[in-house]
């Protein structure tokens, strides 16, 4: 006999993913899961909510990027915060751009990828390069399946960082700039594009090159940015480029 407390909503309009995202932080919200606590594995979560796999990984991750849940490498998904009231731990002013919005990414990423190079694990390491793979493989006719393995990829080179007020700010600028960043698969080419950079990345990480990581994370930030300029109309003499990013010398995470 089937538990009604893991039936989802008859809502239909909605992705499944969004049922099942929302069937948990509602589990969560409820005490039925605590802070630390270990939920069950993801077979066993797809048999209670009568899901495939593939949903039920793509509500968790979305759920990881909100900072509600976190894997442990070889243990599962656990409780990080019942705090589900809000998707975003800060709030922006409406009128903020999305051009504002991401060149204030570029500086965030750029730097959580610089640290990432240096205080990542190697399994954080080969997490990433699992995720760039994911994303590579994700069918470009699949938009959400696009959007969802790129948010993961971003998410953990930011965790990577070690650096709980990147992670928090990482989180917050995210959702601001989806709606815009899932149409943006348009074409085979800007997934190419997207795919080759994410495994860029991931091989400057994996060699501890903090100033090849940045510039790398960089570069493939402003591709979208530039995007977002042109469609806006912004000169391109006003516009943020390397340069604005990069200085000489890398800082030296070393002597923190």
């Amino acid at each position: 006999m089937n538990d009604e407390s893991w039936a989802l909503s008859p809502d239909t309009r909605k992705p499944l993913p969004e049922l099942i995202e929302e069937k948990l932080r509602a589990l969560i919200e409820s005490g039925r899961f605590k802070a630390g606590d270990r939920l069950p594995t993801e077979p066993e979560l797809a048999q209670k909510m009568e899901v495939a796999r593939s949903s039920l990984r793509t509500a968790l991750q979305r759920l990881q990027l909100q900072g509600v849940v976190e894997v442990v490498r070889g243990r599962g998904w656990y409780v990080r915060s019942t705090d589900v009231s809000a998707e975003d731990p800060l709030v922006f002013d409406r009128r903020i751009s999305e051009l504002d919005l991401m060149e204030v990414r570029i500086a965030l990423e750029s730097t959580a990828a610089s640290i990432a190079a240096l205080r990542a694990t190697s399994g954080e390491l080969d997490d990433i390069a699992k995720l760039a793979k994911a994303h590579q493989q994700a069918s470009i006719d699949d938009k959400d399946g696009l959007l969802h393995t790129d948010e993961a990829f971003h998410a953990a080179v930011v965790k990577a960082s070690h650096n709980e007020l990147l992670e928090q700010l990482h989180r917050s600028l995210v959702p601001q700039l989806r709606a815009y960043r899932r149409n943006s698969y348009g074409t085979s080419e800007v997934h190419s594009r997207s795919a080759a950079e994410h495994n860029q990345v991931a091989w400057f990480l994996k060699r501890r090159d903090e100033g090849g990581a940045r510039a790398v994370m960089t570069t493939h930030l402003l591709g979208l940015y530039n995007d977002l300029a042109t469609q806006s109309g912004m000169p391109a003499e006003s516009r943020a480029a390397l340069s604005t990013y990069l200085s000489e010398k890398e800082p030296d995470w070393h002597q923190r």
